[in-house]
């Protein structure tokens, strides 16, 4: 329907009293037409359908051409950013020969559909990729092949890692497995950095395929962040530092074996330091169980908590009697008091481990898990 009418309000309109509202949006007018609210809403719900709207089409989705070119290197890196297909930063162009050489990396046919993803799901048209079409965005990345099969198993779960919504989302993920240490993850010193090459590469691959697989991140279309999030350049890769950590690894609390290979998602604000918290006290008996009860506690339903301790963390909570996560879950879902627990239930207290145990430091943050998918399925 060329012609389907809409009308728009002036945003947002929450956070706002009876009289604005009236002011802004019901004796408004509309920001695009310049035409008052209401009598646009009339004139739209009243006026026949056209004959042009009444007929049947459809819009062809197109991924663009196979191949750009033969151009300079210098231009062909002004192509890709003029067409918004990185995320501005410089990529290695992605030849045919890199293209094939990545493709190494897994034992699945190039033509094969791995997934589909959108801006929001339910909103936007699902657009699907293959696997020659992510080993493009890998290449783009500065991925290694033996990086793929991460990058595959990201993508087969569809979850896009720059959402539409205005409130500037970020993803997280999460990796278990034998592989952190098959392909160089770094889980020690400066984890969540980018102080790993497979760290970086493959949150930045995940970025490039949202952007060139799903449709995702077009300002003023498919992307509204009123102030964005940094954190969308490479995610939150978390290579968990199972070898360390006093507890079970994350994987293994989600129903899959000690030594599969897993990638995990979660989606939210991001983390940042628990130092930031007026929970977080530094003292000569710390506490740090009530800490992480009372930081989270802290935290809106939404998206519940993601806590991610340093391994001298997490054993400072063991010896404090917390043997297993599931045991400081408990404790931490539980109120305070009486009342009615923070949280929905406990599935939105999630904890992981990982960097390295030279100081007593975790990071924390509203993000809830979304799905986890084998990495093995995609060698």
């Amino acid at each position: 329907m060329p012609e389907l009418p809409f009308t728009f309000v002036k945003s947002p309109v929450w956070g706002k009293t009876a009289d604005q509202l009236r002011h802004d949006v019901i004796d408004g007018s509309d920001p695009v037409t310049g035409k008052p609210v209401m009598q646009e809403i009339v004139d739209q719900l009243t006026t026949p359908v056209s004959a042009e709207d009444q007929t049947t089409r459809t819009i062809s989705q197109s991924a663009g051409p196979g191949t750009f070119g033969p151009d300079t290197a210098e231009s062909l890196q002004r192509m890709f950013i003029e067409k918004r297909m990185t995320d501005y930063l410089p990529i290695v162009l992605p030849t045919e020969e890199r293209v094939d050489a990545m493709l190494k990396g897994t034992s699945r046919k190039p033509d094969e559909v791995v997934g589909h993803m959108s801006p929001t799901p339910g909103v936007y048209e699902n657009w699907s990729y293959t696997v020659r079409q992510i080993a493009v965005n890998a290449v783009m990345a500065g991925a290694d092949p033996k990086y793929l099969p991460v990058i595959l198993a990201i993508a087969s779960i569809g979850k896009e890692s720059i959402s539409s919504s205005d409130n500037s989302f970020t993803e997280a993920v999460v990796i278990n497995g034998p592989i952190r240490d098959e392909i160089g993850l770094n889980y020690r010193i400066g984890s969540l950095g980018p102080f790993g090459h497979a760290n970086a590469t493959i949150g930045r691959a995940y970025t490039l395929l949202s952007i060139n697989g799903g449709n995702c991140g077009k300002v003023g279309e498919t992307y509204m962040g009123v102030i964005g999030n940094p954190m969308n350049y490479a995610n939150i890769i978390i290579a968990e530092n199972e070898k360390d950590s006093p507890w079970e690894p994350f994987s293994v609390r989600r129903g899959f074996k000690p030594n599969e290979n897993v990638v995990s998602i979660f989606e939210g604000w991001g983390v940042i330091s628990a130092k930031n918290s007026k929970h977080a006290v530094w003292s000569k008996d710390m506490n740090f169980a009530q800490e992480l009860k009372d930081i989270s506690n802290d935290q809106d339903q939404l998206f519940g908590i993601l806590a991610v301790l340093s391994p001298t963390v997490a054993d400072y909570m063991k010896s404090e009697g917390y043997d297993s996560v599931e045991k400081l879950t408990d404790f931490i879902f539980q109120s305070q008091d009486e009342s009615t627990p923070h949280f929905r239930s406990k599935a939105q207290i999630n904890i992981l481990v990982t960097g390295s145990s030279n100081n007593l430091y975790w990071d924390y943050g509203g993000m809830h898990y979304v799905k986890s998918a084998s990495i093995d399925e995609w060698s």
